[in-house]
């Protein structure tokens, strides 16, 4: 059998410096998983990695979306979910291409 812990005052739990993930605004994150579920259904599973040219593609494809939002279009005639949704999903890919090149 293990040794006794003793048990005063607070508890302790080592998260000091971590990630935040609870800030994270979970409702528009669903809304974009909704887009990558219909672009996975549509095109396939994460193929956004292999579109080529897919910084410049994905940069003017962010910029129609919150132009099209912009000028007053709420949503996608397409797909039917929020056009800063899908400026989401261009970003995104964005980053990850940009965070997978980081030494």
């Amino acid at each position: 059998m293990g040794g006794r812990v003793a048990r005063s005052g607070a508890g302790r739990k080592g998260d000091t410096g971590k990630p935040p993930w609870d800030l994270a605004p979970w409702r528009a994150v669903s809304v974009m998983v909704r887009v990558l579920g219909f672009g996975a259904r549509r095109y396939g599973p994460e193929n956004w990695r292999k579109v080529e040219n897919r910084r410049d593609r994905y940069s003017a494809a962010a910029l129609r979306h919150l132009v099209a939002w912009k000028l007053g279009e709420k949503k996608d005639p397409e797909t039917g979910e929020s056009h800063l949704a899908h400026t989401m999903c261009c970003v995104a890919f964005l980053l990850d291409e940009e965070e997978e090149k980081q030494p």
